[in-house]
């Protein structure tokens, strides 16, 4: 029997992903991408990827280096003004309690691993510089459309093409309207571990800093040699002045404003758009995965992880009967269960200092139950 010609449009975390998947299933595909490299734009930026999303890796044969991929013990909330703990949640037994690990790393380096991992099960066609700005479903395929004139059909076209697809549309039921700037905006920067304090490196983990109306993250990549930063701010504009964002932070804790010095000039702006997971993932042969399908603010580091059980969840369906409506069935739910817990980490992370702020600090200093998000397991049956 003929295979199907499979085209994947995207060469971010999730079509790398699907192409490393279907290669994996003895599937080859062709990958088209606006961009002249493979991979996500900030490349040096970091990621993490928790054991969900690390278990998906697993499945495709796509393990990041372990001289590069830190394995934080813990991520840890702290308060903005005096640094104090409000909780922390270990994760020195997230192997053995999910059956694998929780990782930070570099965009570049999750990319090259999944590239890996592509080659490895027979590689894919792919063709860079090629912007897709459309497409037509039909009854003998999908035919798409491509800024320079070109067209490709293919059997099945995976859309993983962002936040700002160009194939959501196609689909409909979304009004034509997709994600929209969120009021939000985040500085994101990578910066040398050495010469910041000691308490800001060792242990290696992940620290959160809550406070009124924006948060701060770090965390280490490179093996520990790098410590990734991301500031937000709340912003009327997606465009926003680094200069700016960074001096509303002028009155926090000494730890944020030492990652925050050292940062600047470092690294830059960007704007974070928000939406509903589309209500069908597929129309004939056209289906979505990752920000395509279901763009969300990084409140719960999620982005990545959800593209990676998408990919292995649509190969395995692949493999099965009315594959594309089980695999809207099965992430479908998903994708609306971390859509709430989104939400509610959006009013939770910037509440104003006063009782509600006191009162989700006493909730936080349990740690949160992780087992139902952390413990999904992509590759197993259903």
């Amino acid at each position: 029997m003929q295979k199907p010609r499979i085209a994947v449009v995207g060469a971010g975390i999730g079509g790398l992903a699907a192409a490393a998947a279907l290669a994996r299933a003895g599937l080859r595909c062709d990958v088209f991408d606006r961009r002249d490299h493979p991979g996500l734009s900030g490349q040096g930026l970091g990621i993490q990827i928790s054991p969900n999303g690390a278990r998906a890796l697993r499945d495709i044969g796509a393990v990041p280096h372990p001289d590069s991929a830190v394995r934080p013990d813990a991520v840890e909330l702290r308060r903005w003004r005096d640094n104090s703990l409000i909780g922390r949640a270990p994760l020195h037994d997230a192997e053995a309690r999910y059956g694998a690990p929780y990782y930070t790393l570099t965009r570049a380096e999750l990319s090259g691993a999944l590239l890996s991992a592509v080659d490895a099960g027979g590689g894919a066609g792919l063709f860079l510089g090629r912007r897709c700005v459309g497409a037509q479903v039909g009854r003998n395929g999908v035919r798409l459309h491509f800024a320079d004139g070109g067209e490709h059909v293919a059997d099945l076209v995976i859309g993983a093409d962002g936040v700002h697809s160009a194939l959501r549309g196609v689909l409909g039921g979304d009004g034509g309207l997709g994600p929209r700037f969120s009021g939000h905006v985040a500085y994101r920067a990578v910066i040398p571990a050495d010469g910041l304090p000691a308490h800001l490196i060792r242990p290696h983990r992940v620290r959160v800093w809550l406070g009124p109306g924006r948060h701060c993250v770090a965390y280490p990549v490179r093996g520990g040699r790098m410590v990734n930063v991301v500031a937000t701010a709340p912003s009327r504009s997606p465009e926003v002045p680094p200069e700016r964002l960074l001096m509303g932070y002028a009155e926090w804790c000494g730890s944020v404003r030492a990652l925050l010095s050292a940062a600047a000039g470092r690294g830059r702006v960007w704007p974070l758009h928000s939406g509903a997971p589309v209500p069908h993932r597929h129309r004939g042969g056209l289906v979505l995965l990752g920000d395509a399908a279901h763009p969300a603010l990084p409140w719960m580091a999620q982005g990545a992880s959800q593209a990676l059980e998408d990919a292995v969840t649509l190969a395995r369906c692949l493999g099965g009967p009315a594959p594309l409506e089980r695999y809207d069935t099965l992430r479908g739910a998903r994708a609306h269960r971390i859509a709430t817990a989104v939400r509610a980490a959006d009013a939770e992370h910037h509440l104003p200092d006063g009782l509600w702020q006191r009162r989700r600090d006493r909730r936080l200093a349990t740690p949160p139950d992780r087992d139902w998000l952390y413990g999904y397991d992509p590759g197993a049956p259903s």
